[in-house]
């Protein structure tokens, strides 16, 4: 095996998906840059959830909200489904997994209020669960997903947006995902400070 050619091989793929999700993905992610902006000026706040790599990057968002991204500014209204342990294992231990992430939206969630969603394969029970209680609080929903977009891009409704990375590949997807939130947190610095 050669090591180096592998590890070539993952910055160049990832190179070249980036470069070809451009056009696809732009245009979705300030449309989503977007609805946060008027939700968190509306005193809304962003929820944001997803399972293994996407809790991570649902954490890794909401961090970049409530502290700052590249620029300083007051925090920002955000926070991650996925981080209370006693909230997330009495739900699973009473009710189902299926059920982590939707009781919480039941609960804090609002018409001001957006949810981020994020699955790499875009078929995660938990995450669907979520957006069906979004939907019934009056939320908006960015879904952040891959592949084919799976049953999130089907239940999606027409206000919601969807960003669904063309590829294949669980690791590819995840990096995009990242790409978006940096995206989404510049986006969003930019339009509340007024960088052009």
């Amino acid at each position: 095996m050669d090591l180096l050619s592998r590890i070539n091989h993952h910055f160049t793929e990832s190179a070249h998906l980036k470069l070809r999700a451009v056009e696809t993905l732009s245009a979705p992610i300030a449309a989503a840059a977007e609805r946060m902006v008027q939700s968190l000026l509306s005193d809304g706040k962003i929820m944001s959830c997803g399972n293994g790599g996407s809790a991570a990057d649902s954490q890794h968002f909401a961090s970049e909200m409530l502290n700052r991204f590249e620029m300083e500014r007051p925090g920002l209204a955000a926070i991650a489904l996925t981080t209370d342990t006693s909230t997330l294992t009495s739900i699973a231990n009473d009710y189902d997994y299926e059920q982590i992430f939707s009781k919480q939206v039941r609960a804090l969630g609002h018409s001001n209020d957006l949810l981020l969603a994020i699955s790499t394969s875009g078929n995660s029970r938990n995450v669907i669960a979520a957006i069906h209680a979004a939907h019934e609080r009056g939320m908006t929903v960015v879904a952040l997903t891959g592949k084919t977009g799976g049953a999130i891009g089907k239940i999606l409704e027409s206000e919601d947006i969807h960003i669904c990375v063309p590829d294949e590949s669980t690791a590819r997807i995840q990096e995009i995902h990242l790409l978006t939130i940096h995206c989404l947190c510049d986006a969003i610095d930019c339009m509340l400070l007024g960088v052009e």
